[in-house]
């Protein structure tokens, strides 16, 4: 987003602050960048969050996906006005400011949180309306940015892993059912804190009707590829579990039927947008994309790691 967007996108922000309050502004922040990315720019401003959506938006999906989350208090944190309005022919709109996970303190992660907030999400009614998931279109359009890419040595076992996966997880046919009210983009940045002090999901841009598995799938990845501890990836299951969620079998059943090709999706995601970022940075994969790819190759059936790290290299 160009500079003076994005100046006109905090003077929004600026200006829902304090429409009540009114007088001088005492915020000191001025309008704080919070991300600038190519799907979405957002700046704040006092209690107050702008949100400039992709400029692809279909502002009819935002309206329903914006209704959704108005009617799940305790679940979705809600915007604070009821629909979005235009700036720069962007759709923006607008939220309370909410505190994210700590980065520093991956020990204060809030697994528990998110498994619950998932599972009450997931058994949430369906609005007839509702859009799909997006969650399956961004993994083709990661795909589909790596092909456009400058070639790389990591680029085949992840095209091959992606080939192998079932056309609905390729965004090439509906999901099989059954469905449910999905998130559709789950990570720990889309938990805040809200007004009240309780942990919430944000991020509506890929709520939709898909498989509820989806929404686990990037944690179950991560605990594949050995990013995440199993201790951390239990707490997560068990409070999915504990809270009745529709997605994996309910006690000590074996969960990974239902999670593994949503798991094996997110991790080719993952890892063409890491090689992707490396191409265009030209620099090195880094370990932990470089463990990405690995799962990829072991998808494909193939070895992609570098000879100096071959199981034979120490012969």
């Amino acid at each position: 987003m160009t500079v003076p967007v994005l100046a006109a996108l905090a003077d929004s922000a600026r200006a829902v602050a304090h429409r009540r309050s009114g007088g001088a502004c005492v915020c000191g922040d001025g309008g704080a960048v919070l991300a600038d990315r190519a799907d979405a720019s957002v700046v704040r401003h006092g209690d107050v969050v702008a949100k400039a959506h992709a400029p692809d938006t279909d502002p009819a999906e935002l309206a329903v996906r914006l209704d959704v989350a108005a009617r799940l208090p305790g679940v979705l944190l809600a915007p604070s006005a009821p629909g979005a309005t235009r700036l720069h022919g962007r759709l923006v709109t607008f939220w309370p400011h909410g505190t994210p996970v700590d980065r520093d303190d991956p020990d204060s992660a809030p697994w528990e949180a998110a498994g619950a907030l998932l599972a009450r999400l997931h058994a949430a009614p369906v609005p007839g309306t509702i859009p799909p998931m997006r969650g399956p279109a961004k993994a083709a359009r990661a795909v589909a940015r790596l092909r456009a890419a400058e070639p790389h040595p990591a680029a085949p076992p992840v095209l091959r892993a992606w080939a192998g996966l079932p056309p609905w997880a390729r965004d090439e046919a509906a999901a099989p059912g059954p469905l449910a009210l999905c998130h559709g983009d789950l990570h720990l940045g889309q938990l805040v804190r809200g007004p009240d002090g309780h942990w919430l999901l944000i991020d509506v841009d890929d709520l939709g009707m898909g498989d509820p598995a989806w929404d686990l799938a990037r944690p179950a990845a991560w605990f594949a590829c050995g990013l995440l501890s199993p201790r951390e990836w239990t707490r997560f299951l068990d409070a999915y579990r504990d809270a009745g969620g529709p997605a994996v079998p309910a006690g000590a059943a074996d969960p990974w039927p239902a999670l593994d090709v949503p798991a094996r999706a997110l991790t080719v995601q993952t890892a063409a947008l890491a090689i992707s970022k490396a191409v265009a940075g030209r620099r090195a994969l880094d370990e932990v994309e470089q463990a990405l790819v690995d799962a990829c190759a072991r998808m494909s059936g193939v070895d992609v790691r570098p000879p100096e790290l071959a199981p034979d290299a120490t012969k």
